[in-house]
């Protein structure tokens, strides 16, 4: 159990090494990983069930104890990354699966490392944690209608059934993670200490599926893809951190709603893409797990140099 818990550790460590390599590894050698594909929805739905493991009452006590700074949180994830998503198409002239692809990233909730990187960036962990929860446990109602705002002009857009699939994906494995830790909790225990290494894997998988499954329009657009994806990250950080300085918050707590609004949960974006859009759409959340991973340490170890001040 110890090895266990010591690779499990050393591979979360270098989670981003593994997801640049196996991303690589698909886009040359498609044909090894395209197989991964059908397996994207149940791989997202393992993360989240690990999720689900960690999940605690407690999580939520800071809506009660400081609802403004949650709040804040919760609103600057939902409003900055979908209308920067909107802007950039519109303004980028994208092509309609790529635009598709880069509101979809968007409008999803924010990603569990971003917990990680506001711990390294010395920031408001508990603020990080509350405001993850919620907008994970918000997703199904507010995603699809975020979808449906912003990406309807250029594809239909079935919002009731992009609700039932976030259910699925998302809300379920999570409830199923917290009754199996309320019950078995021993069992629960060795999970968690696996989860590093069960949500790489997973994560990896899923990147790796969807670079295969698209390698040939990769080729032909990736660049502005990747332009996109640094972009919409990059902006999301910054306004993420003006948006909490403009409404008052101290200093530890910018750097947590600068990094819940830039991190995304992609792995979502790219199951959403893959059941109810084209590959080419699941790209941009390919691609922004790959560079998130790169960008979340950079900004963890600038924000890290920059002292907690009172407000």
């Amino acid at each position: 159990m110890e090895r266990l818990e010591r690779v499990s550790q050393f591979v979360g460590k270098t989670f981003a090494i593994w997801v640049i390599l196996f991303a690589c590894l698909a886009f040359y050698l498609p044909d090894s990983f395209k197989w991964l594909g059908a397996y994207i929805t149940p791989l997202l739905g393992i993360i989240m069930f690990g999720m689900g493991l960690t999940v605690s009452p407690t999580d939520f006590k800071e809506v009660f104890r400081r609802p403004k700074d949650v709040a804040i949180g919760v609103i600057g994830q939902f409003i900055i990354m979908p209308l920067l998503a909107f802007v950039l198409a519109k303004g980028l002239q994208l092509p309609p699966e790529i635009a598709v692809g880069v509101i979809l990233v968007g409008c999803c909730p924010g990603g569990t490392s971003s917990n990680v990187m506001t711990y390294l960036a010395k920031g408001d962990v508990p603020l990080s944690v509350t405001v993850t929860s919620i907008t994970t446990l918000l997703a199904p109602i507010v995603t699809p209608g975020l979808i449906l705002l912003f990406a309807s002009q250029w594809v239909p857009i079935n919002a009731t059934s992009l609700l039932w699939s976030i259910l699925q994906i998302v809300i379920i494995p999570i409830l199923l993670g917290f009754i199996f830790k309320t019950f078995l909790r021993k069992p629960a225990e060795v999970g968690v200490k696996a989860l590093p290494l069960i949500s790489t894997i997973a994560i990896v998988a899923i990147v790796a599926a969807v670079v295969a499954g698209s390698q040939q329009k990769i080729a032909e657009t990736g660049l502005i893809i990747f332009a996109v994806v640094i972009l919409h990250n990059g902006l999301g950080l910054l306004l993420g951190y003006l948006f909490g300085k403009m409404l008052g918050l101290d200093m530890a707590s910018r750097k947590a709603v600068s990094i819940e609004v830039g991190m995304q949960n992609s792995g979502l974006g790219a199951a959403i893409a893959s059941a109810h859009f084209s590959p080419l759409s699941a790209v941009p959340s390919a691609i922004f797990s790959v560079w998130h991973n790169i960008s979340g340490p950079i900004v963890a170890t600038i924000y890290s140099r920059m002292k907690n001040k009172p407000k």
